[in-house]
């Protein structure tokens, strides 16, 4: 589980439940300040128009008319009307007013229009207009603080519902969530149900799309699993099998040099446990060498293992005919290279070690004394590496079976555990080659070819 510098990740639950809350409260608080905005401009501007009309209404009247305290002694019909003061001026002079209005000017206007400002400790909106006298000035205004209980009395019937309304829609958000995640708590409590050694797909069938992928990446994890512990087995069955008769071979000699009556005797014996003992290096290297090969899987598998590269094989080649020379000498064989200068394949070096050593080592050691082993590298139209020996060869049925785990030929005297072509095969596929077997026409023993396809143009 990835972990944060302070503490462990959040569930992917509560993840997507913080968000989807927290954008839902923003998006509220959003709407709540657009509509409190639109609102007080919306009613400003109707009450500012109230104003405006009951201004004129005044300004129709006649400065005698206006003069009657009648107009003072109006009855309040409203609620807000209290909140509502009206004064017309003559000449400088208050003519009249309501009974709410200071006896001080609303307005320092002269001329027609809104403005705000406090008189009498309280803040206004007034509107100013002339009567039908020009020297007549009136002022009707009317309280902000009235205007402020109207706006929020407005707001209030909009926000309250929809503020209820958050713990109902925060709870089917959660419930929404819960029940988008579940597939995934069903996987995971699927997958921890598991038995170790179940490597069975997991089933795909009414999967959400959204979990399908990982479903498959399982999928597919389970069967490489399943691969690499078939192998694993494979080469634990593989090492009992074989290294049980090279180590009884070494404990036979070594109890016969314990016995020994003659140093003749003791030499020889110990001798032959070192004989087996380097049977048993070279057969637990070959193991290990089938072991990692037989660990990569896919056509990718090259790719996926950092085993890409380039790799100068008949360099490769060179260093490895020198090393094997000695050998030879000692049989009195020939080992001959037919190569360029340089011939680059996109191959890891030490796996085109492996398979040069593989060939060319089985050449040496299925040939009788005294044989010829040639190889060869040609680049034209492609890389082929060709090993060829003038020993007996082998019958059409063997040449079938090559590559066979532990199958060897029988009656050719050498010892071996028939996984060096175990390991030619596995190499050759991990890298698409294509390998041909059959009879040297030039050195009439066996003849291998290893081709390399053609680089894309």
């Amino acid at each position: 589980m990835t972990l944060r510098a302070g503490g462990p990740m959040r569930s992917l639950q509560a993840r997507l439940l913080l968000t989807v809350l927290g954008l839902v409260a923003v998006v509220w608080l959003v709407a709540v300040v657009a509509t409190w905005y639109d609102t007080r401009h919306e009613l400003s501007e109707l009450l500012d128009a109230h104003l405006a009309q009951t201004a004129s209404l005044l300004a129709t009247q006649a400065s005698d008319e206006l003069e009657d305290s009648a107009l003072a002694r109006a009855p309040t019909l409203h609620k807000y009307q209290p909140r509502v003061a009206f004064q017309v001026w003559h000449e400088g002079r208050l003519m009249v007013r309501s009974a709410e209005a200071p006896d001080e000017p609303l307005s320092g206007r002269r001329s027609a229009g809104l403005a705000d400002g406090e008189v009498g400790g309280h803040f206004w909106r007034v509107f100013t207009t002339q009567g039908r006298e020009a020297d007549v000035l009136i002022h009707v205004a009317e309280l902000q603080s009235a205007r402020r209980d109207i706006l929020w009395a407005s707001l209030r019937s909009v926000i309250w519902p929809s503020l209820l309304a958050l713990p109902l829609l925060a709870l089917g958000i959660w419930w929404a969530v819960r029940d988008a995640v579940r597939p995934l708590r069903e996987l995971g409590q699927g997958v921890a149900a598991r038995r170790p050694q179940a490597f069975d797909p997991l089933p795909t069938q009414g999967v959400a799309p959204e979990v399908l992928p990982l479903v498959v990446a399982l999928n597919g994890l389970f069967e490489r699993m399943a691969v690499q512990l078939a192998s694993e087995r494979r080469f634990t069955a593989d090492a009992a099998h074989e290294l049980r008769t090279p180590i009884a071979a070494i404990r036979m000699q070594a109890q016969v040099a314990q016995g020994a009556t003659s140093d003749a005797e003791r030499t020889d014996a110990l001798a032959a446990t070192l004989q087996g003992c380097d049977r048993a290096t070279r057969l637990v290297e070959q193991l290990l060498q089938l072991a990692r090969l037989e660990a990569e899987v896919g056509g990718d598998a090259a790719a996926d293992s950092g085993l890409e590269g380039e790799t100068d094989l008949a360099d490769k080649a060179r260093r490895l005919l020198a090393e094997l020379a000695p050998l030879a000498r000692t049989r009195r064989q020939s080992l001959t290279l037919e190569a360029p200068d340089a011939v680059p394949v996109a191959m890891s070096a030490p796996l085109a070690a492996v398979l040069l050593r593989n060939l060319v080592d089985n050449a040496l050691r299925y040939s009788p004394d005294g044989a010829r082993v040639k190889v060869r590298l040609t680049a034209a139209h492609g890389v082929t590496l060709t090993v060829e020996d003038s020993g007996p060869g082998l019958p059409a049925e063997a040449l079938d079976r090559l590559g066979e785990r532990f199958f060897r030929v029988l009656g050719t005297g050498q010892p071996g555990s028939g996984l060096g072509w175990s390991i030619v095969r596995r190499v050759s596929r991990l890298y698409g080659l294509s390998v041909a077997v059959g009879r040297s026409e030039v050195l009439g023993g066996l003849r291998v070819q290893v081709r390399w396809p053609e680089a894309p143009v």
